[in-house]
């Protein structure tokens, strides 16, 4: 879950409310319209949705401060899943920069010219000098500055926390896709000393993709 300064996805709980109400019913209304999400993805996502608002709306009457803690742990996981959506569904074309408007996700740039697909591997370097928070930032393979290389619009990372290195990097569940560095994750008091792993990828501004790094690791501090 990234959190970064002006993230699209608002911090307080009451925005996040409105943000992800907002979200799903637009996705609800709209799927069929788009075509390119599948029905039981668009299913998960009200589900998580209403998971988020039975724990929030809990807390909004005089209550005990284990309902606040269950409200905090939800938050966590609904706000991860809802940007893991995001990031794989509402980022691409047939999703429109209007419609992201309407959803009050962040559009990127718009780049006129077309760039071809990268086609080199980012090297990632993680800061844990914050507890709780990972700061990942990335760039080409070898090289001496922290910057994007040619032909590069943005980066996709995929992590997840697990005991043992997956395989593959389809077994990392998270998805995070920004156009800068650095990518940030936060994470809750009792994941700290968990292990995460995580890949990353360049995209250019037609969504191609360039070819994933090597699956690393850190230790959430």
């Amino acid at each position: 879950m990234g959190l970064r300064v002006q993230d699209f996805i608002p911090r307080p709980d009451a925005a996040f409310e409105t943000f992800f109400r907002n979200i799903t019913d637009f996705v609800i209304d709209n799927s069929t319209r788009w075509g390119h999400i599948p029905k039981d993805d668009v299913e998960i996502l009200e589900e998580q949705f209403v998971q988020w608002n039975t724990a929030y709306t809990k807390t909004l009457v005089p209550h005990i401060p284990q309902l606040t803690a269950e409200k905090n742990r939800v938050r966590t996981t609904t706000e991860r899943a809802l940007r893991a959506f995001i990031n794989r569904f509402l980022r691409w074309p047939p999703v429109t920069d209007l419609d992201r408007d309407k959803m009050g996700i962040r559009n990127w740039d718009t780049i006129r010219t077309p760039q071809e697909a990268p086609k080199t591997v980012p090297e990632i370097e993680a800061d844990t000098s914050v507890i709780r928070q990972l700061s990942l930032r990335l760039r080409d393979f070898g090289s001496k500055h922290w910057a994007k290389p040619e032909h590069v619009h943005g980066m996709e990372l995929t992590w997840g926390i697990r005991e043992n290195r997956p395989e593959h990097v389809g077994a990392l569940p998270h998805f995070e896709t920004e156009t800068a560095n650095p990518i940030v994750l936060t994470f809750e008091e009792e994941e700290r000393g968990k292990r995460v792993f995580f890949a990353a990828r360049w995209i250019n501004n037609t969504s191609q993709s360039g070819p994933w790094s090597d699956i690393e690791s850190a230790f959430i501090p």
